[in-house]
């Protein structure tokens, strides 16, 4: 059976170590402290750093980036590490701001991750939606990633990316079958916005989990940035409401300390 090594570095930037592949999720390295602007009056400042510098990770054969255009996902020291990446797969708008090594993948289109003498990855965009109907335009593009290769016996890893639950997540119900979710909470809202969300809280998330019926799910993305509304105890208490073999599902990641799973 296939493994996964798995490490949380903060917020929603992870390791994945799989099939001899280390890929990094939405690289986020700076310091806590700073305020960033989010566009349209709205703000966020950095509440909690990486469990890891940057300078501690290994070599990386790729970063799968949801989007580029907010610091939570992609901040300065973050930025400052993809032109030393093979490939950094992002949006087809991020790809166009990005340049260099960046592709852009539009919603169910593949790339294919291949080196001699390791299991190609094939990842697929999945659709994500970062806040209510018709926010594109003022939110931007963002992704998901769907990874599959050789030798997996429960299903894909998705990361789902920053959204909130939609009738294009819902799809990824319908069309992949997915083993393992590193799933985007936190419920973003902003006082500017009130109560408009631009992530999942963990109720929604549990709706959609129910569909995908995945062997572990992964929370990430609920913490370190003073624009989440639902942290840890939030989380957790909304488990504790789901049926067992459902939260049973669930497994929580420590920041700087590699988990390993089966996929």
């Amino acid at each position: 059976m296939t493994e996964a090594r798995i490490t949380h570095v903060g917020g929603p930037t992870t390791l994945i170590e799989a099939a001899g592949w280390r890929l990094l999720t939405d690289p986020t390295f700076d310091p806590p402290g700073r305020r960033y602007s989010f566009g349209l009056g709205t703000s966020s400042r950095k509440t909690a750093g990486p469990a890891l510098e940057a300078a501690e990770l290994p070599p990386l054969d790729a970063v799968l980036l949801t989007h580029d255009h907010h610091a939570d996902n992609l901040d300065t020291a973050g930025r400052a590490l993809l032109p030393g990446v093979g490939t950094v797969l992002t949006t087809p708008s991020g790809a166009g701001r990005l340049g260099g090594n960046a592709r852009g993948l539009g919603a169910w289109t593949t790339w294919r991750l291949e080196s001699p003498g390791r299991p190609t990855i094939e990842v697929t965009a999945t659709p994500a939606r970062h806040g209510p109907p018709l926010s594109r335009p003022l939110v931007g593009e963002v992704t998901g990633f769907a990874l599959r290769w050789e030798g997996q016996r429960h299903g894909a890893l998705w990361i789902t990316g920053d959204t909130v639950l939609c009738a294009g997540v819902r799809k990824v119900a319908r069309r992949i079958d997915v083993g393992t979710v590193l799933l985007h909470l936190g419920g973003v809202r902003f006082p500017l916005t009130g109560p408009v969300r631009y992530t999942m809280t963990a109720a929604p998330a549990l709706e959609l989990c129910a569909q995908l019926r995945p062997h572990t799910v992964l929370p990430v993305h609920y913490e370190g940035w003073s624009h989440f509304q639902e942290g840890l105890e939030g989380i957790e208490a909304e488990l504790g409401r789901a049926p067992a073999d459902l939260r049973a599902r669930f497994r929580r990641l420590t920041p700087g300390v590699p988990l390993e799973l089966p996929v």
